[in-house]
């Protein structure tokens, strides 16, 4: 399989030097690993030279945006195969040799992800049962939160020329919004093995950054209400909207916030009556 790995990185100059030794480390070498730095002032820069003759990579001028950072490096890409790291997380060395092996047993499947391990301030945490890993036909899964990782996914490029690539104007959860435009369509497969060591809790993560990230899934799921899905599907992403919708509309209210109230509060409205007028099972 012909790999092209894309780590997206910003101001992380004391985690990207880790993260591609990782990939440098693999078992299974790619054909190419870009890096794309969004705009950095760290010395961010300066880590990359150490990897000039093993990597490529991609300086924006200013800070664009994880997406719009994936979408430079999937365009730079040249490989049949697409791998994603990000920039505070690490691969295990066999990583890239279990999902070539899974995909050379199952060539029908054009997109899968591994299970990973979770450290959190330091501290290995283990995830709750809803954001358990799944495979299959999961569409259903990913409409409540993110249950596929960027990081332990690889994708084949057919798909991104089907269904497009990451939405550039989502400050967060463009990830979410991409499995959700994938899920109806192709099957995702599953590797139990924790190959991916997972961080978290710093302030720059975009959870942190970013208040009510169900205001962004709420904007993915729009998106699908009239995309081309089974009526059982359709049922289910105006059950999350309803039920998301009315969570916002409530929380806001008891933080006196009238004008976000009243959004979701007419949303939750809106999507009510949808789903009242769909069909009966």
């Amino acid at each position: 399989m012909n790999i092209s790995v894309i780590i997206p990185t910003y101001n992380r100059a004391n985690k990207i030097e880790i993260a591609v030794k990782s990939v440098l480390d693999q078992t299974y070498h790619p054909a190419e690993i870009i890096v794309v730095d969004d705009g950095s002032s760290d010395g961010t820069a300066a880590i990359l030279d150490q990897f000039a003759d093993k990597i490529t990579v991609i300086r924006n001028s200013e800070n664009r945006g994880v997406s719009f950072s994936r979408n430079a490096g999937i365009s730079r890409s040249t490989g049949d195969w697409i791998a994603f790291l990000d920039s505070d997380d690490t691969w295990h060395p066999g990583k890239l040799e279990a999902q070539v092996n899974y995909h050379s047993q199952h060539p029908e499947i054009l997109i899968s992800q591994c299970d990973e391990i979770w450290i959190r301030n330091g501290v290995r945490v283990n995830p709750m049962v809803k954001h358990a890993k799944h495979g299959g036909w999961i569409f259903d899964k990913c409409l409540p939160l993110c249950i596929v990782s960027p990081s332990a996914v690889i994708i084949h490029r057919s798909i991104f020329q089907d269904i497009g690539s990451f939405d550039e104007q989502l400050p967060a959860c463009e990830d979410y919004d991409l499995w959700l435009r994938i899920a109806p369509h192709y099957e995702i497969g599953l590797l139990p093995e924790k190959l991916v060591t997972r961080y978290g809790g710093h302030p720059d993560q975009l959870s942190a950054k970013y208040w009510g990230m169900d205001r962004f899934r709420i904007q993915a799921m729009e998106k699908q209400i009239d995309a081309d899905l089974e009526p059982v599907q359709k049922k289910a992403v105006l059950e999350q909207l309803v039920f998301k919708c009315r969570v916002l509309a409530e929380g806001a209210a008891k933080r006196d916030n009238l004008e976000v109230t009243g959004i979701y509060g007419e949303k939750f409205k809106a999507y009510q009556r949808l789903l009242s007028e769909l069909p009966p099972d």
